[in-house]
Formats: C-alpha cells, sequence, structure tokens
C-alpha cells in the first residue's frame, strides 16, 4: 500500500496542488528537498512523458520509494507543435507571451488551435506509469488577465484566457488538475495492494 510519495519537484505551488488533490486518499506527498535528494537531472526528452520519468527516476534512485514527477508544456498547432517541451525555454522568463504572440501575429483565427500538456509519471521500483491531460483552447491575439503565469494571459478558452480565469475555473480545466484526477484514480485503486 502506498502511503508516502516522493514528488521529483521543489515547486511549492505544485507541491501544494498535489498534497490538495492526495489528501482524501491519506497518502502523505513531500517535495525531493524535503526528502532529502539534491538532484536536476537534464530534460533532454523529446516528449513531456520522457521528461517526466527522467526526473522521477533521478529522485526514485536515490529514495528508493514511490516517485511522481511532471512535465508541462504549450503546443501550438499553427507552430508545428511548438514550443512542447521547451515550453520553459522558449524565451527569456516573462517575455514568452510577447515572442508567442509575434510569431503568431498573421496567423488568422481558425489557425489558432492550442493545447498545454501535463504528463505525470509514477515509479515506484516494479511500476512505471503515466497519467495524461490536455486543456485545449486557442492563442488569442493578444495579453489578457492578472491571473496566472507563463502562456496563461494568451491562451483562450470559452472566451477567457486562463490568466483571466479564477483558480477555482482554472483548475476545473486544466492539463494539470485533469492528470492529477487520474492520478487519484490511479492511485486509489493501488491502495488494496
Amino acid at each position: 500500500m502506498i502511503d508516502r510519495l516522493v514528488m521529483a519537484t521543489n515547486n511549492a505551488n505544485k507541491l501544494r496542488e498535489v498534497r490538495e488533490i492526495l489528501y482524501p486518499l491519506g497518502i502523505e506527498v513531500v517535495s525531493q528537498q524535503e526528502a532529502g535528494v539534491n538532484v536536476e537531472p537534464e530534460e533532454n526528452g523529446v516528449t513531456f512523458a520522457e521528461n517526466a520519468i527522467i526526473k522521477a527516476q533521478a529522485v526514485y534512485n536515490e529514495v528508493k520509494v514511490p516517485v511522481i514527477a511532471d512535465d508541462s508544456g504549450l503546443c501550438v498547432d499553427a507552430l508545428d507543435g511548438r514550443p512542447s517541451v521547451y515550453s520553459a525555454r522558449y524565451a527569456p522568463k516573462g517575455q514568452e507571451c510577447d515572442k508567442l504572440l509575434d510569431e503568431m501575429k498573421n496567423v488568422p483565427d481558425g489557425l489558432r488551435g492550442a493545447y498545454f500538456e501535463c504528463c505525470i509519471a509514477f515509479i515506484d521500483g516494479e511500476n512505471t506509469d503515466f497519467m495524461t491531460g490536455r486543456c485545449y483552447g486557442t492563442i488569442s491575439h493578444n495579453a489578457r488577465g492578472e491571473n496566472g503565469f507563463g502562456y496563461d494571459p494568451v491562451f483562450e478558452r470559452d472566451g477567457k484566457t486562463l490568466a483571466e480565469m479564477t483558480s477555482e475555473e482554472k483548475n476545473k480545466i486544466s492539463h494539470r488538475s485533469e492528470a492529477l484526477k487520474k492520478l487519484y484514480e490511479y492511485l486509489e485503486n493501488r491502495k488494496g495492494e
């Protein structure tokens, strides 16, 4: 039975979100730092799943207890799926939206489709599994909204950018929340083992 998970991150927001979602299962979730692990593996995979398992495996090698890790990013149809796994490195921090809007300036409305993807990798020494979530929308013509981070001000769904949504609205549809719901079901099904 799984009663403790190490998350291969030191990101407090991600950790809080995972703890909140898994709380009803009675599973303690700790960061890699709280588990005494200080590794930063090179994320050189070409898919979100590859990067997630690189992080999970590196931490698992240190702790030998169940580990989860995630990787996520934005995929834009008109840019052949870019920036994808390079979302965090696509532009200097804080300039991501400006660069994306510049690249998309001549793309008409009907061709501005995009999605956020999150892949969570789970590893426990015997099993390696993946849970993926996606949030579909379009790239707006300008940045709007004060909430969120990264590409949220230019990613539109149902007439609002993610940065115009409340946290509660965003969490109902987000790629990460969809992947976390799948993780919850996966762990709930394993409770009897």
